[in-house]
């Protein structure tokens, strides 16, 4: 997932000045355990010196890795919480860090957050010294570059209409998806969901259906103001997702609250095979 040239030397701002030793990366560290390494250096780059004060302040950035926003960003987090266990610590590069910054700074902003002063990008070693780089910029040459989701308004959820005007919208749609969201219980009390997707449709021929569903999972978790309006209680509750693709951006125009009892969106989902748009 990334290079490592060698060793580096422990900058003087991150020298936390005490002894460190080497510890297994705890089950609770989840975004932690497909980086390539089992254990950690304890004390940590952010200063964390309990696995405790470490469980708890990764935790709060588990939301920002399911985003999926940057290919580095679980990497880039987990050199600093969990830094691999080798005889001086490997900081992240300057350009890792701005690459992530760029890419998921605007989720953070999203959700009415800042970047953090903690992880400052001016704070890492310039890419001329030993550190963790990112990727070659042939990465994306090499992966299919996917419509990407982005912030924005929250669509008012619609709880009634007719299937004739449900057909409508869909006829100036790209995809629609049914997607079952209900809240995990978490050990830190974070508010944490479950997102199950089924695509309806797509009309954006060179997508696929698994590539759609992971789509609109990172475009609830980006505007994670509209899942908390989706999901006010722990039951689970399934709503219809439209919208469009428009630059490369996915663009979601209406949400549908999917009813056991109401007929008119499974009509209008089963009509939509055979219809014709005007």
């Amino acid at each position: 997932v990334f290079a490592v040239n060698g060793f580096l030397r422990v900058a003087t701002a991150l020298d936390i000045g005490l002894s460190t030793k080497c510890v297994m990366i705890p089950k609770e560290m989840g975004m932690c355990h497909k980086i390539g390494y089992s254990e950690m250096r304890l004390p940590n780059l952010m200063g964390h010196t309990s696995m405790a004060e470490v469980i708890q302040k990764s935790s709060t950035w588990q939301h920002l890795v399911n985003t999926d926003c940057h290919p580095h960003v679980g990497t880039f987090l987990c050199s600093l919480f969990a830094p691999i266990c080798l005889d001086t610590f490997i900081q992240p590069c300057r350009s890792m860090c701005a690459s992530v910054r760029a890419s998921c700074a605007p989720v953070l902003l999203c959700q009415g957050q800042p970047w953090p002063a903690s992880l400052d990008c001016d704070r890492f070693p310039g890419d001329e010294d030993t550190c963790l780089a990112p990727l070659s910029k042939d990465y994306k040459h090499l992966h299919k570059v996917l419509p990407k989701p982005t912030c924005q308004t929250c669509p008012a959820v619609e709880e009634f209409f007719t299937h004739k005007r449900v057909l409508e919208v869909f006829c100036d749609s790209n995809f629609a998806v049914k997607v079952k969201l209900s809240k995990k219980r978490t050990a830190f009390e974070d508010q944490e969901y479950n997102i199950e997707c089924q695509v309806e449709f797509i009309t954006q021929g060179s997508l696929l259906p698994y590539e759609t569903q992971s789509m609109i999972q990172q475009w609830l978790l980006i505007n994670e103001k509209c899942i908390e309006r989706m999901s006010p209680t722990h039951r689970p509750m399934v709503y219809l997702l439209v919208g469009n693709i428009e630059e490369g951006i996915i663009l979601v125009k209406q949400v549908y609250r999917w009813q056991r009892k109401d007929s008119q969106l499974t009509l209008a989902t089963q009509k939509w095979r055979q219809h014709k748009c005007l």
